[in-house]
């Protein structure tokens, strides 16, 4: 095995690797990537400019250029499939595994795909890639690949060896030997240590092992992530309603997810209503974050509105406006706080979790205790610190109180009800959590202020 060269992308390098595309020095273009992992090719690609990059990916094997495809983010991805003729994609894509590729082609209109494959050399490989696209793509059935290695219960184990060399040339990575019947119905599995220490003869039914667990190809990513968390899985095999071994899921392709999945949750907590890169055009990553900015605009133009129906009873007391940035703030934080606990109590589901009524009792049991102690806490900072009365500040204490259960309940309600229609419920822990307790919370605290002190 080719040792792994140690890659640092400097802007040196980069500055020189740029000017060996510019005067096509081939020789130290391929030099300079020789050793290199193809992750780091893939960081190098997304630093150059599309022309670039695909000159590059042209001067490597298709192979490795394969390889590196698979490791560019999908914005990369779809740029430069654009710009490739159908046969040359072809050349590359029948060097991946059949789940990246359904990933690559998922990308393309239908009419380009079906190109696409129509020019690939394997025809097992097509008809593969084709069973997969009709899978949703979080789905077990899309995150499968159909390259395993499997054997029959009546094969003996030389006629397995035999198998496995000639299977193994299309599957990178072993982690198990699946056992099928004739009809390829799933019976459990082998390992290589059993069928290496068994004598030639031994029949596999008489050393797999028959406790499995295997997933359906409906089952949700997420619930396959789960369990091979759970159980502690390098791979895990996927079969149809029937119970036949239709693929395998490895735990690359449970990482990726996981990441995906992670990235869409952060940019829904912060607001960003598309899948954008860094990368993306100042007009994509605009239109993303636009819609969530505009219904904090409109909350704050409410929030006016509510200042300004107060504002009678403000000219009164102006020492009330002093203390309206603590409340919405502290109300955001309340919020944020109780909605990023019930979210990520909701990503890793347990049969032992709390029912969503529990789950409120205990929210407003941690909210009348926050809010007793941050109630006297601003009490006693107002009457003893900056000198105003008891009765001044007895009302911004219980309107901190109040601000923190409401807040509580808001943060705490919200995602399950999201949950409950479907809806990401990370969308609760961002700008809809803020702008929602900026409101509730000037309501509360203006008719404290009203009640307490007869504005």
């Amino acid at each position: 095995m080719e040792p792994i060269k140690t890659f640092e992308l400097s802007k040196e390098y980069l500055e020189s690797f740029r000017i060996g595309i510019e005067e096509q020095q081939n020789d130290f273009i391929l030099e300079s990537l020789e050793g290199v992992n193809v992750a780091d090719i893939a960081a190098l690609l997304d630093e150059l400019n599309l022309e670039e990059a695909i000159y590059v990916l042209r001067l490597l094997s298709h192979e490795t250029a394969a390889d590196i495809m698979i490791e560019l983010d999908e914005v990369s991805v779809n740029k430069v499939i654009r710009e490739m003729e159908a046969i040359e994609l072809a050349s590359l894509i029948d060097e991946m595994d059949s789940d990246d590729a359904a990933d690559i082609l998922i990308l393309m209109p239908s009419k380009d795909r079906e190109d696409v494959i129509s020019h690939l050399q394997e025809k097992e490989k097509s008809a593969n890639i084709l069973d997969l696209l009709r899978y949703d793509e979080d789905s077990a059935g899309g995150l499968m690949a159909k390259e395993y290695i499997k054997a029959n219960q009546n094969w003996s184990v030389i006629q397995t060896i035999e198998e496995i060399r000639r299977q193994a040339e299309n599957v990178e990575k072993i982690y198990s030997i699946y056992v099928v019947d004739n009809k390829q119905h799933l019976l459990g599995r082998v390992s290589l240590k059993k069928i290496i220490l068994a004598a030639s003869n031994t029949k596999i039914m008489d050393i797999y092992e028959p406790e499995l667990i295997s997933v359906p190809t409906h089952m949700e990513g997420e619930e396959v992530a789960e369990i091979m968390r759970k159980y502690d899985l390098e791979s895990v095999p996927v079969v149809n309603a029937k119970n036949k071994l239709v693929g395998r899921i490895t735990v690359d392709d449970i990482l990726d997810l996981i990441r995906e999945q992670s990235e869409e949750d952060i940019q829904a907590m912060t607001g960003i209503s598309a899948d954008v890169e860094e990368s993306d055009s100042i007009w994509r990553i605009s239109k993303a974050r636009l819609p969530w900015l505009i219904i904090g605009v409109v909350g704050g133009l409410m929030g006016a509105q509510i200042i300004t129906f107060f504002e009678e009873g403000l000219s009164k007391y102006i020492a009330l406006a002093s203390f309206i940035p603590l409340v919405a703030a502290t109300g955001g934080n309340v919020g944020i706080q109780s909605s990023s606990l019930v979210v990520q109590t909701l990503a890793s589901k347990s049969v032992f979790d709390d029912s969503p009524w529990q789950r409120f009792v205990k929210g407003l049991l941690i909210a009348l205790v926050n809010g007793i102690v941050l109630g006297l806490f601003v009490f006693s900072v107002v009457k003893f610190i900056y000198g105003f009365d008891s009765i001044f500040g007895f009302t911004i204490g219980l309107s901190m109180f109040f601000v923190v259960l409401m807040a509580s309940f808001m943060g705490t309600v919200t995602p399950l009800v999201l949950d409950k229609f479907g809806v990401n419920p990370a969308i609760a822990s961002g700008p809809f959590i803020t702008t929602a307790n900026d409101l509730l919370g000037l309501a509360v605290y203006f008719g404290v202020a009203m009640y307490l002190l007869n504005l």
